[in-house]
């Protein structure tokens, strides 16, 4: 395609642009752009880039909080103060649609991606986390996809060196074509000494850092920004391709750069390659820039237009003080890396593409950018017939089981429920010394910050049933689970990244869902005084098949991370000794709705969401903080899929000391020890502790009750025997690979 050829509206619509947007351009341009310059506005447009649908509401999340140091958009990714002059930079990004076509690469990219967000912003990456979600695990597309996803995620994770500490995965039909893959990652910097996305200084230099630059990714956020169909494999060369050990040479020449006084800023090469960084950071530093493209480093022959939008991945734009060019070039050449001068900044807000003397495409900066004059759709939304159906369901309809504890163990079994070591045994958790969580299990990740007493904790949740039966239910569950989760490990929640997954936007109940998720976020962050640095919004995440089209349940992923103040506060989940006390906090309910118990054992998907109280969980979590802060507690454990049963199992497998229960007989069994309301926490006190806890326990007015104590390894529960720790442990280990192997 000749790059300055005057271009066409059938070409802006098969990049994915309407009508009146074409209309648009011409009106900002002055005249009808040519093919480059098009091709431009088709990737900086799409969704995956403009959130032209949906920035209207992320507007309307929390931004502010004690911590916050750089807010949401401002910078590659947020960025929040842990005290003693550190700060945390964390983001989580998707690679769905990639990964859907080619998981192995679609996934490792994803890692690689995310992980250049943070280095580029002169923060070391020091742990990862990953949110996967997969269709029916006997099918042998999901096993294709669940194999290739997890080597792709570890191969490119172990080699880069960074340690994996937790995350999570999810079975469900509606994921059957669409898998979602949710990468997060998280680093440190000193306070002041971060590197901004942005571009100043007229006569500054632009330098082009990295690997060269080839034909893979072009139009690959064009790709990531449409329904997913039968001839979507055709699309594989829109899928980037990764080389961990480059992006580790990388990292190390950044970090070797970011101790110098040359840079001005810098920004990785994701969506949109050189398209993006070129304009978004001129249109941040309110300057422009020439760029010649001709003197971009290549891995084969090129079109300009393709050169600007390649995805190759490893590469990074870097605006550098005039007169310090050495200093760079001489760190990339020690790392054996492409530097290569490709541009200067300029007065005024354009960016110009050259090859040689001859001028490809001129673009204003300001006009492509997210809140410049990129598109911005109010979409209109309506409730779905199903919601009001479901909150019809009521347990009478459900018949209590005879036998529950054949139900335990067809509980243990269930894909969303039995271990995940199948997938995760593959990611190096102990890279490095910072994991502090492997050996010793905690609810959530905790990582070391070395040079000081504390520990980082962070969290990645979303029961996507949850949200698909109330979203907005659903999506503040979401943010309290992950906040328990820090809270029970001893940290105190801090702040939210999030990966909104969704179907098409222009569907009136799909954008119902993503409405509901916004405002629920908003309700639960306000609460914990968890702003939202930021994130990613992932629309058309479903498939066609002939006339059929499936959007896969809404999927707002929280990432939270917390700051555990003192490395004594660390608290693990599993049991510690024989005779020890076990407690729940919070309240027991007649619920099993939407629980994996209902879902999968009675065969029922339509129902409501579980009990939730937004109150009943802070108070429930804010007494739990002060619990292990007194240190009267010895574990702690939020209770979540599969119920109490499961947690109780969970703690029990960590050092097969098993427990013996009494269940409260004012409610429904199965609802006790299946059921999945939010808001409880099981904890462990020694004997000689009881009083204290119970002292404690009475101050704020939380419910909590004692169910029984730790064993040597035997199950009870209402003086039944239900075996050994070690029968429930062999089905748990081993159920979810045997069906995916």
């Amino acid at each position: 395609m000749n790059s300055t050829a005057v271009a066409t509206l059938n070409q802006a619509k098969e990049m994915g642009l309407l009508p009146e947007e074409f209309e648009k351009i011409k009106e900002i341009l002055g005249r009808t752009p040519n093919y480059l310059e098009l091709s431009v506005y088709g990737v900086m447009w799409s969704e995956h880039c403009s959130y032209k649908n949906s920035i209207v509401w992320l507007k309307k999340l929390p931004k502010k909080g004690p911590h916050m140091l750089v807010e949401a958009g401002e910078e590659n990714a947020g960025l929040v103060d842990i005290g003693d002059g550190l700060a945390c930079a964390f983001k989580i990004e998707s690679h769905n649609h990639p990964s859907a076509v080619e998981p192995y690469q679609g996934a490792a990219t994803g890692v690689g991606g995310i992980n250049r967000d943070i280095f580029t912003m002169g923060a070391r990456p020091i742990a990862q986390l990953n949110s996967l979600r997969f269709g029916n695990p006997t099918e042998e597309r999901t096993k294709w996809l669940v194999k290739g996803v997890s080597k792709g995620i570890g191969d490119y994770g172990n080699s880069f060196g960074i340690p994996i500490v937790g995350g999570e995965v999810y079975f469900d039909e509606c994921y059957h074509q669409n898998p979602l893959v949710n990468a997060f990652s998280a680093g440190i910097v000193e306070v002041g000494k971060q590197i901004s996305a942005t571009s100043t200084g007229v006569g500054n230099p632009v330098f082009i850092v990295g690997s060269a630059t080839g034909k893979d990714g072009i139009h690959g956020a064009s790709f990531a920004s449409k329904d997913l169909d039968e001839d979507s494999a055709e699309d594989i060369p829109s899928v980037q391709v990764g080389d961990p050990f480059q992006e580790k040479l990388l990292l190390e020449a950044t970090m070797e750069l970011a101790e110098t006084d040359a840079v001005v800023g810098m920004q990785d090469m994701g969506a949109a390659g050189i398209t993006c960084s070129s304009c978004e950071m001129s249109a941040a530093g309110e300057h422009g820039m020439d760029i010649w493209l001709d003197r971009v480093p290549l891995r084969q022959k090129m079109e300009a237009w393709e050169i600007l939008l390649s995805e190759s991945q490893e590469r990074m734009l870097v605006v550098v003080e005039k007169g310090k060019e050495q200093k760079v070039l001489d760190i990339f050449d020690k790392w054996d890396l492409e530097c290569e001068k490709i541009g200067i900044v300029t007065e005024g807000g354009t960016v110009n593409y050259f090859w040689g003397k001859e001028l490809m495409g001129s673009i204003p900066a300001n006009s492509v950018v997210l809140g410049g004059d990129a598109p911005v759709y109010h979409r209109e939304w309506s409730e779905p017939a199903y919601y009001q159906e479901f909150k019809q369901f009521n347990i009478q309809s459900i018949k209590e089981p005879s036998d529950l504890l054949t139900v335990a163990q067809q509980m243990v079994a269930l894909p969303n429920i039995a271990s995940k070591r199948f997938i995760y045994e593959q990611y190096d958790s102990m890279v490095g010394t910072r994991n502090m969580s492997t050996n010793a299990p905690t609810d959530a990740g905790i990582v070391n910050i070395k040079g000081t007493n504390k520990a980082l904790a962070m969290s990645l949740d979303c029961n996507s049933r949850f949200v698909h039966v109330d979203p907005e239910i659903g999506c503040a569950m979401a943010v309290s689970e992950a906040a328990r989760n820090i809270t029970c490990s001893g940290g105190v929640p801090s702040a939210v990244t999030n990966c909104l997954n969704f179907g098409n936007p222009y569907n009136p109940e799909v954008y119902w869902q993503f409405v509901g998720s916004i405002k629920g976020m908003s309700t639960a962050c306000e609460k914990f005084e968890t702003p939202v640095t930021g994130g990613n919004v992932s629309f058309y995440n479903q498939t066609q098949i002939g006339d059929t089209v499936e959007p896969v349940f809404p999927t707002p992923t929280i990432g939270m991370i917390g700051v555990v103040e003192d490395k004594k506060y660390i608290t693990t989940l599993g049991f510690k000794d024989k005779g020890d006390l076990i407690f729940m906090i919070g309240n027991n309910h007649d619920d099993i709705s939407s629980s994996q118990y209902l879902v999968n054992i009675h065969g029922v998907e339509n129902s409501s969401a579980p009990h939730f109280d937004i109150e009943e969980e802070y108070t429930n979590q804010k007494q739990v903080q002060m619990l292990i802060r007194k240190g009267v507690i010895k574990s702690a454990h939020d209770l979540s899929e599969g119920g109490l049963f499961i947690g109780l199992l969970e703690k029990a497998m960590v050092h097969n000391l098993g427990f013996d229960i009494t269940l409260p007989a004012e409610f429904r069994k199965d609802a006790v020890l299946f059921g999945e309301a939010a808001s409880r926490i099981i904890v462990t006190v020694s004997e000689d502790q009881k009083n204290s806890f119970i002292d404690l326990m009475m101050l704020n007015g939380c419910s909590f009750d004692l169910l029984g104590h730790v064993t040597k390894g035997s199950l009870r529960v209402d003086d039944e025997n239900w075996g050994e720790v070690s029968d429930f442990k062999s089905i748990y280990d081993h159920s979810l690979g045997s069906l995916l192997s």
